[in-house]
């Protein structure tokens, strides 16, 4: 057994996501969004390099130390897979693993609103699910992929860096990529996709002009593309795609997104009032007409009243989705006001103490 599945089992027994490895550090683990340490001793390069080359192939760790860099997924078990980052840092060696659960959940488990599923019934377009990074946009995806597995007799290709979690074929054919092993890189897997008789294809970044641009033409031609971005809101998303372009393009990529746009899943995850585990909160933009026309006017600051005024569609957003979860006591008045976009709007419920923090970091609120 490597060494480092005793961190990993430590990890476990203690509910948390990750695992922190770092030299001249104590091993720790973030539990509920808390980093904690779970040893005392500092970590050396010594103990550390054993440890990391036991569970990763000669090649790629040949790859890590010349490029300092390296991302791959490793299976302790049949139970237990981990998604795993080396990286180096001003003291050494230093490496992060992410959990990934074997076990899909639904979009049901997932608390994740229900119009999300109509996503899964499109035959041809562009999905785009945001957030930040530890969102639960992987989890979310997978939700919705297993969802058109159990359901539709579709053929399903993921490119991803790496594979994260494992489909079994159900009604559908599912074929997992990862980069670089099997395709240099996501905008190589999407091209090659386009002659694989695909109907739907999971592009697990699009975060370079090629990738995006190969997505929006995927979507004209017929594919469903759902893709992922590290945005937290339906706005932002649409002018990070459009920005991503050189100027003189910007016209044209304008165009095909109002062409080719179905939806945006924003999400965020928020810590549970009792302490225990996280909530996806989810902000959605469902295309329309009026979505369309504003994408090409480039006029994006007019969707905030296009969701508000969506409810019918299943349109939300994400303040409103905040909100909800608010009311509800899911979360605490802090965590809904450190999230929110319009903060004024939940100063109000902060305790006294918090709102003299709150007060205080008014500049930073006036930036945001």
């Amino acid at each position: 057994m490597p060494v480092i599945d005793q961190l990993f089992h430590k990890l476990i027994e203690l509910g948390g996501s990750d695992l922190h490895l770092s030299e001249g550090q104590p091993a720790k683990v973030r539990v509920h969004g808390g980093i904690h340490p779970i040893a005392q001793d500092v970590l050396t390069r010594e103990t550390m390099g054993p440890m990391m080359q036991e569970i990763c192939t000669p090649s790629s760790w040949q790859r890590y130390l010349e490029k300092g860099d390296l991302d791959f997924a490793y299976e302790m078990d049949a139970d237990h897979r981990f998604r795993c980052n080396y990286l180096k840092q001003q003291h050494g060696f230093a490496c992060v693993f992410r959990i990934i659960p074997t076990k899909i959940a639904s979009l049901e488990q997932l608390g994740i609103p229900a119009v999300v599923k109509e996503f899964g019934h499109l035959r041809s377009g562009l999905v785009l699910v945001t957030g930040p990074t530890g969102s639960g946009k992987s989890t979310t995806l997978a939700a919705l992929l297993d969802y058109i597995n159990t359901n539709f007799s579709r053929h399903i290709i993921t490119v991803e860096e790496p594979i994260e979690f494992v489909h079994r074929n159900k009604k559908s054919i599912i074929t997992q990529r990862e980069v670089p092993i099997q395709t240099p890189t996501f905008a190589d897997g999407l091209r090659a996709a386009l002659r694989q008789d695909a109907d739907i294809v999971l592009v697990g970044e699009m975060r370079d002009l090629e990738t995006i641009s190969l997505a929006l033409t995927a979507a004209e031609t017929g594919l469903l593309v759902f893709g992922t971005l590290h945005t937290n809101n339906a706005r932002k998303t649409v002018d990070r795609i459009i920005d991503v372009c050189p100027a003189e393009q910007q016209s044209q990529v304008r165009t095909m997104l109002a062409a080719s746009l179905k939806g945006v899943v924003a999400q965020l995850l928020m810590k549970k009032a009792d302490g225990k585990g996280r909530a996806a909160v989810n902000e959605i933009l469902v295309a329309t007409p009026a979505v369309a026309s504003i994408i090409r006017e480039g006029a994006t600051q007019k969707l905030y009243d296009v969701i508000i005024g969506g409810k019918a569609q299943g349109m939300q957003f994400m303040d409103e989705a905040i909100w909800q979860k608010l009311r509800d006591g899911y979360i605490t008045p802090m965590e809904a006001y450190m999230k929110s976009i319009d903060k004024a709007r939940f100063k109000a419920f902060l305790p006294p103490e918090d709102q003299a923090m709150a007060n205080a970091g008014g500049g930073e609120e006036k930036k945001k």
